[in-house]
């Protein structure tokens, strides 16, 4: 059973969301039961993966065993451990906190949430181009539905904008692909490294072409400036459980910028590598000074949030543009922090607008909350966290990117991102002195939280200080990981060795 693991992050959900979506037996206690037990057992699966990963070891699984370069390839090591792990976890929460009541709203939401977990798992770890489309499109597809669910004008204008531009990232996407495959003859990646690094001079403007087409498709995946403008909005009007996972969303399109761009464009690529390094580091310092002021113009709690997601999105970039061993690292530990966190934090804001009823999540003078001492102290925590103040997972994240970065990179660098902390602390302030302190007249709104929602959300924020007691081996093996990807050549190998688990 052990050599199967790899493929059950795929598998599980995927077997999970068809008998959820083609099955009407059980009523609403069945459907929440499976969705949890399924989600709770990955969370087992991607941690009997991470303790496999974390030795080093460079596994893959070859479906119907064909093995790589011709047959279709699911890649465990370090990066997609850790990924695959985050996921499930951040996917627990949510759909705990959906059990409260969000997810009778609309139908068929955990079905097509473990379509969606099926999709993000398939990207992180698939090994061949195609495959990495593939699951964008599964995920993406899912995330349409989900986006959509419980109705309102604002959802469907968001979803509109969302699955349009995303339409056209998907066709780029696969002209990219397409044009890399007419240069290169393959689309697994190890094999594509290995044949760039033998590439005739002549396809070498095709190979440029379609890499810098990957770029745009993984920067809109990402949200990089100028294509970060679905985000705030698309996030803000999604359900709480749906915009909570989809902080992994924009994950994936970073993901696939720091696997394909240090696998097949890599040292051995020649003049081809490292081509993204430069777009990447100073769009990534645009997207950051945008998402600060979006933060301080931000009067509803879930834009702030959103807008929140898009300065981790910048930071985290930024620490892909730098393109050190130490850089890499020190974004890993914040995208672990950031993702659970901000997640968290679409949940909270869900919760206080539930007791603030006609004002909802605006940042605007209402009645006392009846649960507000808890809430308060929620947000408290979050905001302490996001914004990277100590003794919180922010603070370590940042420094930790802050002391990565080389003297050539601080000037432009530290201002921008101790800019984004300050301009968090503000906004955060204002808004939880509207929300708790203000909000003083009249009786306490709202019915008493169902308790399925205080557990979602208390799973997400505990990450906070868990990475703070954790931090020495969370470090460790984010350092790891890094120094893994800095040396594709032990994956190429690996993949390319016959050696791979088979049905």
């Amino acid at each position: 059973m052990i050599q199967h693991l790899i493929v059950l992050p795929v598998v599980l959900p995927l077997l999970t969301g068809l008998v959820l979506l083609s099955s009407r037996l059980g009523g609403q206690r069945f459907t929440r039961l499976a969705g949890v037990g399924a989600t709770l057992a990955l969370v087992v699966v991607a941690a009997l993966l991470v303790a496999r990963a974390a030795g080093g070891e460079i596994a893959y699984y070859a479906l119907g065993d064909w093995q790589p370069p011709f047959g279709i390839v699911l890649v465990l090591d370090r990066l997609s451990a850790l990924l695959v792990l985050l996921t499930a976890v951040l996917a627990l929460g949510c759909v705990v906190f959906a059990c409260g009541g969000d997810d009778e709203k609309g139908s068929n939401f955990h079905g097509l949430f473990q379509l969606q977990l099926m999709g993000i798992n398939g990207a992180f770890l698939t090994g061949d181009l195609f495959n990495l489309f593939v699951f964008f499109e599964v995920l993406l597809l899912a995330s349409y539905a989900l986006l959509l669910h419980g109705g309102g004008k604002s959802r469907i204008q968001a979803t509109v904008h969302y699955a349009v531009l995303n339409l056209a990232g998907s066709a780029l996407f696969l002209i990219a692909v397409g044009t890399l495959y007419g240069a290169t003859g393959t689309l697994n990646m190890a094999d594509m490294a290995t044949r760039l690094a033998e590439l005739p001079d002549e396809r070498a403007g095709l190979v440029t072409a379609g890499a810098l087409l990957l770029l745009v498709v993984f920067g809109l995946k990402a949200a990089i400036l100028p294509l970060h403008f679905w985000l705030p909005r698309a996030y803000a009007a999604a359900p709480a459980p749906v915009a909570a996972l989809f902080a992994i969303m924009t994950k994936v399109g970073i993901y696939a910028i720091l696997r394909v761009y240090s696998l097949v464009f890599g040292d051995q690529a020649g003049d081809l590598a490292a081509l993204e390094r430069p777009w990447v580091w100073w769009l990534s310092l645009g997207t950051l000074a945008v998402a600060t002021l979006g933060v301080l113009a931000a009067r509803d709690l879930r834009l702030l949030v959103a807008y929140l997601v898009l300065v981790s999105v910048g930071t985290l970039l930024a620490g892909v543009g730098m393109g050190t061993v130490e850089a890499t690292a020190a974004l890993l530990y914040y995208l672990v922090h950031t993702t659970l966190v901000t997640g968290g934090l679409f949940l909270l804001a869900e919760m206080i607008g539930l007791q603030r009823g006609k004002a909802g999540t605006r940042i605007v003078k209402g009645k006392p909350l009846t649960q507000g001492g808890a809430l308060a102290l929620c947000f408290l925590g979050g905001a302490v966290a996001v914004a990277g103040m100590p003794p919180l997972s922010g603070a370590i994240g940042k420094a930790l990117l802050l002391e990565a970065a080389t003297p050539a990179q601080q000037p432009w660098l530290w201002p921008l991102l101790l800019a984004s902390g300050l301009a968090a602390i503000v906004a955060l302030s204002r808004a939880g002195s509207t929300l708790f302190w203000r909000s003083q007249e009249g009786a306490p709104g709202g019915d008493a939280l169902p308790r399925e929602q205080w557990a979602g959300l208390g799973l997400l924020l505990a990450a906070a200080p868990l990475l703070v007691a954790l931090a020495g081996p969370v470090s460790d093996y984010t350092r790891a990981t890094a120094e893994q990807l800095a040396d594709p050549d032990a994956l190429v190998t690996s993949l390319l060795s016959d050696a791979g688990d088979a049905p």
